[in-house]
């Protein structure tokens, strides 16, 4: 009989942290870790983009104190699955509101399991827009591409390496239906992502 459980990926700087939601999840068996990454390096995140994980629990500890309220958006730019933080520390409410939901350690594991079923189908209902919505990210790359950029001079611009931004503009063509950049242009200028003197029109 074939198993059904959901697809954990655990971005946690502690081993015993991550070993121990590692076991209660597995003891539990609606959700099962397939992956375990300490950090978001260059290696990591390509990891995360080529897992396809139902959830992530990402402790936000792995950014620092500034970067933790972008975290949402950075692990959007590799999956789209929800993200539920781990609460291993103090988080304002702002931290909190950009995460599809919170367990805590101390969280008993029954109570663990009922916050990722109910954050897991939140994000299911969640309505559907005309189109798959671009993330904040691939809305950034299309500016740059009403510009005219090139890929290495938005990779320079965005900090992020080619590769990632060709991925981007794949998901952005996937996304939109748009494959020429004169349609793109004209997509980011109805959609006011982009002034049209910016662009020299």
């Amino acid at each position: 009989m074939k198993q059904n459980f959901k697809k954990v990926l655990l971005i946690v700087p502690s081993k015993i942290v991550a070993r121990g939601i590692e076991a209660v999840l597995g003891e539990l068996g609606e959700f099962r870790v397939e992956g375990i990454l300490s950090d978001l390096s260059h290696a990591s995140a390509t990891r995360l983009h080529n897992m396809d994980a139902d959830v992530i629990i990402i402790d936000p500890v792995v950014f620092d104190y500034v970067s933790r309220m972008n975290v949402r958006a950075r692990i959007s730019e590799y999956s789209s699955a929800p993200v539920i933080a781990l609460k291993t520390a103090p988080m304002s409410d702002e931290q909190i509101r950009q995460f599809d939901g919170t367990i805590s350690m101390y969280d008993e594991p029954v109570a663990m399991v009922r916050k990722l079923r109910e954050s897991l189908a939140s994000h299911e209902d969640a309505p559907e827009t005309e189109g798959p919505e671009l993330s904040a990210r691939e809305k950034e790359i299309l500016v740059c591409v009403a510009k005219g950029m090139l890929n290495k001079e938005i990779a320079d611009v965005c900090n992020l390496s080619i590769h990632t931004v060709i991925t981007h503009r794949k998901n952005i063509t996937r996304k939109t239906g748009i494959k020429t950049v004169a349609g793109l242009t004209v997509y980011a200028l109805l959609n006011n992502l982009v002034d049209p003197d910016s662009i020299g029109l």
